[in-house]
């Protein structure tokens, strides 16, 4: 009993120590990115990730399912592979370094054990100090189920007997949650939110790489298939702007921008992408913050 006690005062004490060493070993920050499936870190990240690798962070995208459902006219191993290229074809317009696809089907992942080690595998092999997910609420249950994975993972990627063949890490990365618009049980905190107006142009070019996605699946599930451009210039047009028309900027982001930029530059940002620290990992102070996402260190 004593030993636990021990254990959870280390826990609750050790974020506000000063005497801790620093939360990352690496000179340049390493960020990996889960997204439920093959297109969702570009949505969610894909602006950030060209400042990151600009500035020479490494960053590494993750689909956790290789998304053989995702198409009304086509599925399963064709279907994948597609998708599969897909994300390379992303992964080279944004500078991303790796874009790796799971061998877990669309529609049909559990938040296992099996699942979980991959989870953890993934984490410790890319050497990450920051990990960005789903937040574990959300009308997908492969984005619920994503979330709920990457946090059984959190404290698991630091103990040596949990997935032995893959070295444990000796600092826990910041956990991060990507943005949503879900109110229960509590809305989506913006405690960091990213200028990605440089980066804009080039995240809908990365975008345009999940033809599957951007021009085929969610115009039909949205019932605007018939609205598509036929030709290639016209379609990447097509999808900036129908972007555009859904992406607005809450008081909660504004404020955030604000925070981060200063008023004058924060009040002028046109297309940002958000994140909120997650309760588990390393707790950053505003200080390492800057250091993971450097455009925010001269502000």
């Amino acid at each position: 009993m004593k030993r636990y006690l021990f254990l959870l005062l280390v826990l609750l004490v050790a974020p506000a120590s000063k005497a801790q060493p620093k939360w990352h070993a690496h000179k340049e920050p390493r960020i990996i990115v889960f997204g439920p499936h093959p297109d969702d870190a570009t949505y969610k990240f894909g602006g950030t990730a060209v400042l990151m690798e600009k500035m020479g962070a490494h960053v590494k995208f993750v689909a956790v399912t290789n998304g053989d459902k995702g198409s009304y006219t086509q599925g399963g191993g064709p279907l994948a592979r597609r998708r599969r290229a897909e994300c390379q074809e992303a992964a080279k317009r944004l500078g991303v370094e790796v874009y790796d696809v799971l061998d877990n089907h669309d529609g049909e992942l559990l938040p296992t054990l099996k699942v979980r080690k991959e989870i953890i595998s993934e984490i410790r092999s890319w050497h990450a100090d920051v990990v960005i997910a789903p937040r574990p609420w959300d009308y997908h249950p492969d984005h619920r189920y994503t979330g709920d994975l990457i946090q059984d993972a959190a404290y698991m990627v630091m103990v040596p007997d949990v997935v032995p063949f893959v070295p444990p890490l000796r600092q826990n990365p910041i956990f991060l949650y990507m943005e949503d618009h879900f109110q229960k049980p509590y809305p989506f905190e913006p405690d960091i939110a990213i200028d990605i107006d440089q980066s804009f142009g080039q995240k809908i070019h990365g975008l345009d790489a999940h033809e599957s996605q951007d021009y085929e699946w969610d115009p039909w599930v949205a019932g605007i298939q018939d609205q598509v451009p036929k030709s290639e210039p016209q379609r990447e047009q097509w999808l900036k702007k129908n972007f555009e028309s859904y992406r607005s900027i809450s008081p909660k982001v504004r404020h955030s921008l604000e925070k981060w930029y200063g008023t004058s530059k924060g009040d002028g940002v046109q297309h940002y992408e958000a994140f909120e620290v997650c309760e588990y990992g390393h707790q950053p102070t505003d200080e390492e913050i800057r250091e993971i996402f450097p455009m925010l260190k001269n502000q």
